[in-house]
């Protein structure tokens, strides 16, 4: 009878490694990045399956605001929301109110030509 080869040390350890691995159920270490997404790719697919991508975020409603408005008027009010293309401002003094009051339409104008027209149709204003 003829005797077999014995199998080297480094075989030996692949088969059981294959062995063992088989036997537990799993190959490679799991690529745990894989299948991972930011709070911002979620939010981003949520906007977008509800069609509010469009809209502007409020760090740019307050910076176009700022440029709009002026310095001065800027520190006495401050933009609230925009909501269907209503911006809501909050007026801190019934004086500053009554003078954004007269000059609204070209208020409206200077924010439609800095943000668009589609974006702002009206603007509210309110003390507060």
């Amino acid at each position: 009878m003829k005797r077999r080869p014995r199998p080297r040390r480094s075989d030996r350890d692949s088969v059981r490694a294959r062995v063992l691995a088989e036997w537990r159920g799993a190959g490679e270490p799991l690529d745990l990045n894989r299948n991972m997404v930011t709070a911002a790719e979620v939010l981003e697919g949520i906007l977008e399956k509800l069609s509010l991508q469009e809209g502007i975020d409020e760090g740019s409603l307050r910076e176009a605001w700022g440029e709009v408005a002026g310095e001065f008027i800027a520190k006495q009010t401050e933009p609230v929301s925009l909501r269907d293309g209503v911006l809501n401002l909050k007026v801190l003094q019934p004086a500053m109110r009554f003078h954004l009051e007269q000059s609204r339409g070209e208020m409206l104008q200077r924010l439609q030509r800095h943000l668009g027209k589609d974006k702002i149709r009206e603007v509210r204003l309110t003390i507060g």
